[in-house]
């Protein structure tokens, strides 16, 4: 990897020379080259202390397996930022998996990341929703905001998979919605927008009408235009190093880049679905 010359830079071009670090390591990032990701954070921190660099250093340490070091560098990032989310998430999410793996793990195989499309606002397509009775602390540990999300229905559930790994169930009110229109040829496509030991949120997009549902909105209440909010380059990585906030990235999946809006994290389930009577509702 070669690296701008950064020893003898002052002012504007030291800027200039973090900017395009900070960008080769997003992009190096996003292609799964961690372990250059990782050198191009520590050069960039060889330029000054940085909280952005920390927690993008600690995600690619965590990627390499190197867990003990990556929560030390998310605790440099707290230190220098105590309000800093990124940082503050994952120092839990790796104290509970550091206690069932220790310090150092085999790189885990690359996640699937769900498609940049589902999480671009669609009146009527894309909707959100909390996932219940979810798994362990240490088994969500091993997911990420930007993760695709496969719904499996069984009976009157519908499963949460991510990454092979059942993480939690559809709240009731979604799932009984989408339950009937799946049953009836409709297919979705979902990612994991926000997590935490106690909350999963995803975010869920039809991909496909049945032309028997035809007339049938699968999410009749949109996001409110005051709950989007854009994202930039690197956003959704960011998140990951909650990494989030993920596709809140955070240059956590970087999956996510140049869009101009993209549906936030913070909506609830409850936010995005009410009840409303319609053609599902008729016998």
């Amino acid at each position: 990897m070669v690296f701008p010359e950064i020893e003898k830079t002052t002012g504007g071009n030291a800027v200039r020379i973090k900017r395009q670090l900070a960008e080769q390591a997003i992009a190096l990032a996003a292609a799964g080259h961690w372990g250059e990701a990782a050198d191009t954070n520590r050069k960039m921190l060889e330029m000054g202390p940085d909280a952005e660099s920390e927690n993008r250093l600690a995600k690619a340490l965590w990627e390499l397996g190197e867990l003990g070091e990556a929560r030390e560098h998310y605790q440099v990032a707290l230190a220098l930022d105590p309000t800093n989310r990124i940082a503050e998430r994952n120092i839990e999410r790796l104290r509970a998996l550091m206690s069932e793996a220790g310090e150092r793990t085999a790189a885990p195989e690359k996640a699937s990341k769900a498609p940049v499309a589902i999480f671009v606002e669609e009146t009527g397509k894309t909707g959100f929703a909390m996932l219940t009775d979810l798994a362990s602390p240490r088994i969500l540990a091993h997911v990420n905001p930007g993760d695709a999300v496969e719904l499996i229905p069984e009976g009157n559930r519908l499963f949460a998979i991510a990454n092979g790994t059942h993480i939690g169930i559809v709240e009731p009110r979604v799932a009984a919605r989408l339950l009937k229109l799946l049953a009836d040829g409709n297919q979705y496509s979902a990612g994991i927008t926000s997590l935490g030991d106690r909350d999963v949120r995803i975010v869920i997009r039809e991909i496909f009408q049945d032309p028997r549902n035809y007339g049938k909105v699968s999410f009749p209440t949109a996001a409110r235009s005051s709950d989007l909010r854009p994202y930039t380059k690197g956003t959704l990585l960011r998140e990951e190093e909650l990494l989030e906030e993920d596709l809140e990235d955070d240059e956590e999946d970087e999956g996510i880049q140049d869009l101009d809006r993209v549906i936030a994290a913070e909506v609830t389930g409850e936010e995005a679905f009410e009840e409303e009577t319609d053609e599902l509702d008729e016998p």
